[in-house]
């Protein structure tokens, strides 16, 4: 049985390093993996980069007022918070926890093996 070990990436000293769309919404690379950032109720949340229905880029979609990202190319909806597709479709959006401290803005990614993120 593998087991899995979050290992924090470092990808700010704060969340106005940022290159923040007017969306509140940005890209950024985490060892390796292209990631979505975004900013809603002054909290972070992180999740994949492309939408798992059709691959719309979902730094270019919006945040609605429940706090679902909503994909740019077909406005299925997600939960920042749990993935969950929440306009019925089915999909589950990969997320990412987030942690912010004084020494900076922390992605959590598994870790299954020595390598394996």
């Amino acid at each position: 049985m593998e087991q899995k070990t979050t290992n924090w990436v470092k990808i700010a000293e704060s969340a106005a390093d940022f290159s923040w769309q007017p969306n509140q919404m940005c890209i950024v690379r985490a060892a390796g993996k292209t990631i979505t950032i975004a900013q809603h109720n002054d909290q972070l949340f992180a999740f994949a980069h492309k939408c798992p229905h059709a691959s719309g880029i979902m730094a270019d979609g919006t945040i609605d007022a429940l706090g679902n990202i909503v994909c740019p190319l077909h406005r299925y909806r997600f939960s920042m918070q749990n993935g969950r597709n929440s306009s019925g479709e089915g999909y589950y959006l990969k997320i990412y926890p987030v942690k912010t401290d004084d020494s900076g803005v922390y992605i959590g990614l598994n870790s299954t093996g020595f390598f394996n993120f």
